[in-house]
């Protein structure tokens, strides 16, 4: 491909109390806002620092672009905007400036530049590519774009359940050719947390 990808994330700002909600019924609001902050640093020293894509940081609410503590130095941010998350993915998507784009949460601690590569090598034969999440959510969503997002993108996407990757595809439009990266683990409770740690040994 010859334009260079863009690397959406989707990050909040990292407050107490504000993120990793149901991690933190099982962990505490301290410890998650620990694992949260983690996460972010890591992301930016695994993918910002690459030059086979350029990376923009979506942030919510939007007032948080301009809490440059809470960021990593030099990174590229911009608002989410209004809207529920559909739209706010599917407008981030389509701004996005031309070539290739992919959009990531920030709270998935297995992505790397490698899962990073697999999925933009998809998108040079297929037209979405997804990242399934072993909950049957997913961790990215990317488009080829050698035309337009498609419109309804996101629409009626039942999401933080085991229904948000199906009911996805099922918004694309017919004969779309999807590509599936590697399926990664999500930490959204205490049982997965501690699964987490246990294969890191705790670190990030």
């Amino acid at each position: 491909m010859r334009r260079k990808p863009t690397l959406l994330i989707f990050a909040k700002e990292p407050r107490l109390g504000r993120v990793k909600s149901r991690l933190a019924r099982d962990i505490g609001a301290t410890a998650a806002l620990h694992f949260y902050r983690g996460n972010l640093t890591r992301l930016h020293r695994q993918l910002s620092v690459h030059s086979r894509w350029r990376v923009i940081w979506c942030l919510a609410p939007d007032r948080a672009v301009h809490a440059r503590r809470a960021w990593p130095r030099g990174v590229k941010r911009q608002a989410q905007g209004r809207g529920d998350l559909g739209q706010r993915m599917a407008r981030a998507l389509n701004d996005a400036p031309p070539g290739p784009v992919l959009l990531i949460g920030s709270d998935i601690p297995a992505i790397d530049a490698a899962s990073m590569q697999q999925a933009i090598s998809l998108l040079g034969r297929k037209d979405a590519v997804f990242g399934p999440a072993e909950d049957g959510g997913y961790w990215l969503v990317g488009f080829r774009r050698i035309r337009p997002v498609p419109y309804g993108l996101f629409r009626g996407v039942r999401w933080s359940g085991p229904f948000a990757l199906g009911d996805t595809i099922a918004t694309l439009p017919a004969g779309a050719r999807v590509g599936f990266a590697a399926v990664l683990p999500d930490v959204d409770d205490g049982p997965s947390y501690g699964d987490w740690k246990e294969s890191r040994n705790g670190t990030l």
